[in-house]
């Protein structure tokens, strides 16, 4: 079976590039190319069993691809995509078993348990139980699944390089997507306001988000690689990738991409010799120098919006109240709730309904921090807990992955601006648990190292 992650990057690129303009001439290809990349990665799981990490490698793929397909009204239903990397989680410990000392993970979901009951005594009536539990915790639930599969699974540099830069697919496809199908900048940027138009007609906070992803691999690689053609389009990636988050006014995905970058950055200074810290100098030279002319061009084109929207200013240049655009007020109410009930807390799904008896707003919740509050109450600080010190002191002993701090960044920000509306952060959460090694290729007696570039191109 053909391995597309092992395939040239400049053909990778191409194909998806090509596909999304066939996509777009024929809306019908976007369920049907869905429908066969479940059914190429579900035939690797199972055919190979899951020994080289094809549970791994199909959601990465997957969860990358979701905002494409919502954009397109392609997924079965809204939260489909979180089910299927359950499934395929799932499917991979059937075939390679998982990890004993994941049971914080076994834990964590058996704390999810309580809100569920008190959900049931609370639910309003004619609202459905199944549906509010089902959306609130099908995040939590993918999360918990994916770290028992993830928790110290041995897997080399090799292939999890392997795995991020087929990840670059879905994320060109979607920037490909907005680059032909949005309508003229200078003509839908009118306020400061997050810009669906120029988001795909989609939510700007997701689409950012799934930008950001693309933006934090393709300046990982253009930093590690050393190949002139490879260096290019990994910075042109990065560039197109970043002005069409930028555009989406949404500020999250953006903010947590470049949290990331500094992580890897200070991970690679702190673990490479002192030679391969100073090959970074003139890199990163060519990355702020690109950084500030797209800034600029993004600027002439949104007519000074976008700046002023990171200065937090509205279109007339005056200063915001909040900073958070509405996430502050929405917080303080699942925290009152919080306090209200704090041991159990008020249920799965059940804030907005306790939002709505209050100001008469039915909303769902930006920050999974404190809907875990609100929702769980004490359990649910016990479960962020988990959450939280289990990579930690996981770190303390398995420091071979080099986007450890970057991948636990990208889940604890997107939690906390987006909550878990995506699979992402609880697929990208568990990465964070994986036991990196290097590759190397047994010569009789000794062994060598694998370089970067042969892992990465």
């Amino acid at each position: 079976m053909i391995q597309f992650e092992k395939l040239p990057y400049p053909l990778l690129i191409a194909g998806h590039i090509i596909l999304t303009i066939f996509m777009i001439t024929v809306p019908f290809l976007i369920p049907l190319f869905f429908y066969a990349s479940i059914i190429y990665f579900g035939l690797r799981v199972l055919l190979q069993k899951d020994s080289g990490q094809e549970a791994l490698l199909a959601c990465a793929y997957l969860v990358t691809l979701e905002v494409f397909l919502r954009m397109n009204q392609a997924l079965i239903f809204y939260e489909f995509m979180k089910y299927l990397v359950i499934v395929f989680m799932i499917m991979g410990i059937i075939m390679r078993g998982f990890s004993l000392k994941s049971i914080p993970y076994v834990f964590y979901l058996l704390l999810l348990i309580p809100s569920i009951i008190v959900a049931a005594g609370n639910i309003p009536l004619g609202e459905s139980l199944r549906k509010a539990v089902a959306f609130n915790l099908s995040g939590p639930v993918t999360l918990g699944i994916t770290a028992i599969y993830c928790y110290q699974r041995s897997i080399t540099n090799t292939r999890l390089d392997q795995i991020l830069k087929l990840c670059v697919g879905p994320v060109v496809m979607i920037t490909t997507y907005l680059f032909l199908v949005t309508p003229d900048i200078r003509d839908v940027v009118t306020n400061t306001a997050s810009n669906f138009a120029t988001s795909g007609g989609y939510g700007p906070n997701q689409v950012a988000t799934v930008l950001g992803i693309g933006m934090f691999i393709t300046f990982v690689r253009f930093l590690r690689i050393k190949n002139l053609m490879i260096n290019i389009l990994d910075i042109v990636l990065f560039l197109a990738m970043t002005y069409r988050a930028w555009v989406t006014f949404s500020r999250g995905g953006v903010y947590t991409s470049f949290l990331m970058i500094i992580a890897v950055i200070g991970t690679l200074f702190l673990l490479k010799r002192s030679e391969f810290r100073a090959s970074f100098i003139p890199k990163l030279a060519v990355v702020g120098l690109g950084l500030i002319m797209a800034w600029g061009f993004t600027s002439l084109v949104t007519n000074g919006l976008i700046d002023k929207r990171y200065a937090n200013e509205d279109a007339a240049g005056r200063a915001k109240d909040d900073l958070s655009t509405g996430r502050t007020e929405l917080i303080s109410i699942e925290l009152e709730a919080f306090f209200e009930n704090p041991i159990a807390g008020i249920g799965a799904g059940q804030v907005k309904y306790y939002r709505a008896k209050k100001d008469g707003i039915i909303a769902a919740s930006h920050n999974e921090t404190s809907r875990l509050l609100s929702e769980h109450g004490a359990i649910g600080i016990f479960s962020l807990l988990v959450l939280i010190f289990t990579p930690l002191f996981f770190r303390l002993f398995h420091r071979g992955n080099i986007y450890f701090y970057a991948f636990l960044i990208f889940w604890i920000a997107t939690i906390n601006h987006s909550a878990m509306r995506i699979a992402a952060p609880a697929f990208f959460y568990g990465m964070a648990l994986l036991y990196v090694r290097p590759m190397k290729i047994k010569k009789k007696i000794s062994t060598v190292n694998i370089t970067d570039n042969a892992l990465l191109v």
